[in-house]
């Protein structure tokens, strides 16, 4: 069972991740920027407070982490190491890194979206023993995907994930165009997405123009 500590510490974990403060990481999600602060955590009698279900998302859906992360951010109680029994810290290792004016060309990747080939860059980044071989960064380039990821931002690829409804995904197209989206249908003949720049119309495209589809499983912001 979670206990009120893990969640919390969780919360706490994730703002630091992002380089904010408790109240910060509530001002991002959009709630109050209290929300988060410690004198919330108990009420006026000594009870315990946890945060909402409905809160937690918000803070996941605006820092781009996934409910597998922020468990992964959770620290028993009674673990020195802050880790459940059996997990060990995430280290930080080198992936293979591309910008996505780059990954429309062709070479760096096998058939199912794995990084392969030459000319690959690398970053350090904190993965878990349990992330799937075949991570990769892809750095933003230019201002298609503002406002939530800017030139520069990195965002970290898992090839082969399962993919669901509202996920944010990269997308190769069998004619080499490379884009980041938000899946909002997919059906055995096309998927459809969103644009994560208002200014850019939502896409439809068929399967078989597709070359490959991968989930966007964290970003530097």
């Amino acid at each position: 069972m979670l206990s009120h500590e893990q969640i919390w510490a969780a919360i706490d974990r994730l703002a630091e991740r992002h380089d904010l403060t408790p109240s910060g990481l509530a001002r991002r999600a959009g709630l109050d920027p209290t929300s988060f602060n410690k004198s919330k955590r108990l009420s006026a009698d000594g009870r315990l407070r946890w945060p909402s279900t409905e809160s937690i998302a918000k803070v996941l859906d605006a820092t781009g982490a996934t409910v597998e992360q922020f468990m992964g951010f959770m620290r028993p109680a009674n673990s020195s190491s802050g880790l459940p029994d059996g997990e060990s810290e995430p280290r930080a290792s080198s992936i293979p890194l591309l910008g996505f004016a780059q990954a429309g060309a062709g070479g760096f990747f096998d058939d199912g979206g794995f990084p392969a080939g030459q000319g690959w860059d690398v970053v350090e980044f904190p993965a878990a023993p349990s992330h799937k071989a075949g991570v990769y960064a892809l750095e933003v380039q230019g201002d298609s995907m503002m406002p939530l990821y800017r030139d520069g931002d990195v965002l970290i690829v898992e090839p082969g994930a399962q993919v669901r409804r509202n996920d944010r995904v990269v997308v190769k197209t069998r004619e080499g165009e490379v884009m980041a989206k938000v899946l909002l249908r997919q059906s055995p003949r096309s998927i459809e997405l969103m644009s994560l720049n208002p200014e850019h119309p939502n896409r439809t495209i068929e399967l078989s123009d597709v070359d490959w589809i991968a989930r966007i499983i964290w970003a530097s912001q």
